[in-house]
C-alpha cells in the first residue's frame, strides 16, 4: 500500500477517529445538563440519576479488554464503525424512553457503542504515525474529542431552549450513525500484526510497573469524569447557589479547560520525553493538584470555585499522560490490550465513584430543594482519601530509592551494587531508576 502523506493521514485517519472521540465525550457529560429535565419529566431521583449516568462507565469498563483484543486483531476501522452504529441505536432508544428501566438500557447501549472511541483513536495513531509523535497526537485527539464536553454545555442549553431533550437525542443518533459510516468508508485498512491474546494479556497483568501506576491514574481520571460528568452540576446548584445561566457558564468554562488540558499534557509529555524524563512525573504532579483542588472544595476554601473545578476538569485529560506511560511499557502490537486494560480501571472507578456519590447524597434530606454541604463533603472526601492512598502506593519506589541514596551520603559510602540491582528488579516501575527512553524495548 502506498504510504499516505502526513496531511492525508490526518484527514483520512486522525480526524474521523477524533469525531468518534467527540461523541464519546458528548454522551459522557450531557447528563449533567439534562439531569433536571430527566428528574422533572420522568421523576429520576439522585440515586437513580447516579446509576443512570454511571452505567455508561460500567459498560464502558466491562468491555475494554475484549475491545482491546478486537482492536489488535481486526484494527480500529472495523471495530469503531460497528460500535458507533450501536451507539446511534442507543441514542435513538434514549430519545423515546418513558421509564427509568428503558433509559438505563439505552444508556448502557450508548456506553457500549462509544467504548472503543478513545482506544480506537489511540490505536490508529500508533499504527499510522511515527512513535515520537504519539504522545503529541494523543493530546490533540483528546483535545478535539473534549469539544464534545464543550458542546454539552452552552450550545446544548441553547438547543434545549427551542427543542426538547428527546429531539436532541434524535439528532445525536443521526450524527453518530453518520460518523460510523464515515469511518468505515474513509479510513484505509492497515495490517495488524497477529499475537496470542492470552499471552499478551498475561504480559500486561503481570507487569508490576503497570500496577504501580494504574490505581493512581484510575482514581484521579475516573473521579474527574465522575464529577464533571454529573456531580459538578448539583454541587454548584446546592452548595454555591448558582442559577441556571451561571451553572451553564461554569460548566462551559470547565469544558474549555478540559480541552486545554489535553493539549497541554500532549505538548508537555512530548517535550519531556525528548529530554529523557518519564511521563510518570507528570502523572504524580496531576494527582497532587487534583487532590489539592478537591480539598479546596471540601474545606470551602475562600477562592472562586471555578479555580478548583477547572483543575478537576483538566485532570480528566491525564489519560494523555497515562497512555504515554503505557506506550513506553509495552510494544505497539500490545497497544490495544494495554490501553484497554487501563481503561477498565479508569471507567470502572468512574462508575463506582459516580454511583456511590449518588447513594451517599441520598442519605441527606433536601432542605428547600437543596442538599446540605456536608453531604457533598462526605462523598467527595471519600474520593480524596482513596486518591491519597494510591499516590502513596505510586510513590513507594521513589521513597525507597531516595532513602537509599541519602543513606549512602550520610554514611559516606557508595551505594551497594547488589542493592541497586535488587532495586531495579523489584521496583522496575521507578522512573528514577528507569528513565523513559523512546528507543527502549520493554
Amino acid at each position: 500500500m502506498q504510504i499516505l502523506t502526513a496531511w492525508r493521514r490526518i484527514a483520512r485517519v486522525f480526524l474521523p477517529f477524533a469525531a468518534g472521540s467527540y461523541f464519546s465525550y458528548l454522551f459522557r457529560t450531557i447528563n449533567a445538563l439534562i439531569a433536571s429535565h430527566l428528574s422533572s419529566d420522568i421523576g429520576v431521583g439522585a440515586a437513580d440519576l447516579g446509576l443512570l449516568t454511571s452505567v455508561y462507565f460500567f459498560v464502558f469498563a466491562a468491555v475494554q479488554i475484549p475491545i482491546g483484543i478486537l482492536l489488535d486483531r481486526f484494527g480500529p476501522r472495523r471495530v469503531q464503525s460497528v460500535l458507533l452504529l450501536l451507539a446511534a441505536l442507543g441514542a435513538g432508544l434514549f430519545a423515546v424512553s418513558n421509564g427509568f428501566l428503558l433509559l438505563l438500557v439505552a444508556r448502557a447501549m450508548i456506553g457500549l457503542g462509544v467504548a472503543a472511541s478513545l482506544t480506537a483513536g489511540l490505536k490508529s495513531i500508533i499504527l499510522w504515525f511515527p512513535r515520537e509523535r504519539v504522545a503529541l497526537l494523543n493530546g490533540y485527539m483528546i483535545m478535539l474529542g473534549s469539544l464534545g464536553a464543550v458542546t454539552a454545555t452552552a450550545p446544548v442549553e441553547h438547543l434545549l431552549a427551542w427543542m426538547g431533550w428527546r429531539q436532541l437525542f434524535d439528532i445525536m443518533a443521526l450524527a453518530t450513525g453518520a460518523t460510523a459510516i464515515l469511518i468505515y468508508v474513509v479510513v484505509p485498512e492497515r495490517g495488524v500484526a497477529p499475537s496470542t491474546a492470552a499471552a499478551s494479556l498475561s504480559s500486561v497483568f503481570s507487569d508490576r510497573r503497570f500496577w504501580r501506576m494504574a490505581p493512581l491514574s484510575a482514581t484521579c481520571v475516573g473521579s474527574s469524569w465522575s464529577l464533571q460528568g454529573l456531580w459538578a452540576s448539583p454541587w454548584l446548584t446546592d452548595v454555591e447557589g448558582f442559577d441556571r445561566s451561571s451553572l451553564v457558564r461554569q460548566l462551559f468554562i470547565m469544558s474549555i479547560m478540559l480541552g486545554g488540558g489535553a493539549w497541554l499534557f500532549g505538548m508537555t509529555v512530548h517535550h519531556i520525553k525528548r529530554r529523557g524524563i518519564g511521563a510518570e512525573t507528570v502523572l504524580a504532579i496531576v494527582a497532587v493538584l487534583l487532590i489539592a483542588a478537591e480539598l479546596a472544595l471540601i474545606l470551602r476554601a475562600p477562592l472562586p470555585s471555578i479555580f478548583p473545578w477547572s483543575v478537576v476538569a483538566i485532570a480528566g485529560t491525564a489519560t494523555v499522560v497515562s497512555f504515554a506511560v503505557i506506550a513506553d511499557y509495552f510494544p505497539p502490537e500490545l497497544a490495544g490490550r494495554a490501553n484497554g486494560t487501563l481503561n477498565v480501571l479508569h471507567f470502572g472507578w468512574a462508575f463506582l465513584a459516580q454511583s456511590a456519590t449518588g447513594l451517599i447524597l441520598e442519605q441527606w434530606v433536601r432542605n428547600d430543594g437543596h442538599r446540605p454541604v456536608q453531604a457533598y463533603q462526605v462523598a467527595f472526601g471519600l474520593n480524596v482519601v482513596l486518591q491519597i492512598a494510591t499516590l502513596v502506593w505510586f510513590a513507594l519506589p521513589w521513597r525507597r530509592s531516595i532513602a537509599s541514596w541519602i543513606s549512602s551520603i550520610l554514611f559516606f559510602r557508595p551505594a551497594d551494587t547488589r542493592c541497586a540491582v535488587e532495586s531495579v528488579g523489584l521496583y522496575e516501575d521507578s522512573v528514577i531508576l528507569l528513565p523513559a527512553n523512546d528507543d527502549v524495548e520493554w
